[in-house]
């Protein structure tokens, strides 16, 4: 310190900022680069061709269902899961009992806390494996098993949740199982997130709006999202990513990582298939480049909308 804040602190930030760039940004950087090349991914041979794999994405037909199928995550999985997450956060610190120390969450809401917030200490894969079984086709599935049991379903009729192509409310079958599994999965989070960010608004402010007459309905919009508005304004953005990815879920939940007949298809999908099934790694890239731009391009756009002065309580 005696000889500067500046040369303090470059000293302990030297290593971790060269550590980042050599393992994160210069591999982008190199993407960046292979994405204007024929690489093939296996050789050294790669020729120049320009902008010409960006270009051949706006005539890919698999890309566009691909994109769609983000898309239909992309609006999905932020909606339900924060407005689950929201419900939840409410029931468990206001949405109980008034009594002399005030307003309340549910009876037990700490266990329930616990229960709901399960799924993060899991990982992604071992929840996807976890409802593979649960989805399973044969009378081995909980779901079928359960049906089964109760005559909903015959064993020669099962219900095939990953391999059922067909659209419901225009979007294919597959899509809504694995939506749910999304949801479920990341609600307890964003539910512990809302929670810590509404034991920061005064119970006064609850209490008098109480005493105003206002019912939870009211209360819940008029005073709790307004003043969540940042924290779900950041949950959406993080869900967005998430939404834009769901890799693991299709690869391990879907029939060859994307069916039934392309049913599940999603960007980082074909990406995978593009490079390690059919070799083309340049092709492959540009496709990760894309949608490494469309991804800042949406979180700025999200938090320059959402943008707003902050509210003091």
């Amino acid at each position: 310190m005696r000889h500067g804040v500046a040369r303090f602190v470059t000293g302990f930030l030297a290593l971790p900022v060269g550590l980042y760039l050599f393992y994160v940004v210069w591999p982008f950087l190199q993407a960046a680069g292979y994405s204007l090349t024929d690489w093939g991914g296996y050789s050294d041979r790669q020729q120049f061709v320009g902008l010409d794999n960006y270009l051949r994405l706006f005539s890919d037909e698999l890309i566009r269902k691909a994109f769609w199928h983000n898309v239909f995550f992309l609006i999905t999985v932020p909606l339900f899961t924060i407005a689950l997450a929201l419900f939840l956060a409410f029931l468990l610190n206001v949405g109980g009992r008034e009594d002399k120390a005030g307003i309340r969450g549910v009876f037990g809401s700490g266990l329930y806390k616990v229960i709901f917030f399960f799924p993060q200490v899991l990982s992604l894969v071992v929840i996807a494996v976890m409802w593979q079984q649960i989805y399973r086709a044969d009378g081995q599935g909980l779901i079928n098993g359960m049906l089964m049991k109760i005559g909903l379903v015959s064993e020669d009729d099962p219900i095939t949740f990953m391999y059922d192509p067909e659209p419901f409310l225009g979007v294919p079958a597959v899509l809504w199982w694995l939506l749910l599994i999304a949801v479920w999965s990341g609600a307890g989070f964003y539910m512990v997130l809302f929670s810590a960010a509404m034991q920061s608004i005064p119970k006064d402010v609850y209490e008098a709006a109480i005493l105003d007459g206002a019912g939870r309905f009211h209360t819940f919009f008029r005073i709790t999202l307004p003043l969540l508005r940042d924290t779900v304004s950041v949950a959406w953005v993080y869900l967005g990513f998430i939404a834009l990815d769901m890799y693991a879920l299709v690869f391990v939940m879907t029939p060859s990582q994307g069916g039934p007949n392309h049913a599940s298809e999603i960007f980082a999908s074909v990406l995978n298939f593009t490079a390690f099934q059919k070799g083309q790694f340049g092709y492959a890239c540009a496709m990760g480049v894309a949608l490494a731009i469309f991804t800042i391009l949406l979180a700025a756009l999200q938090l320059r909308i959402t943008r707003r002065e902050r509210i003091e309580y």
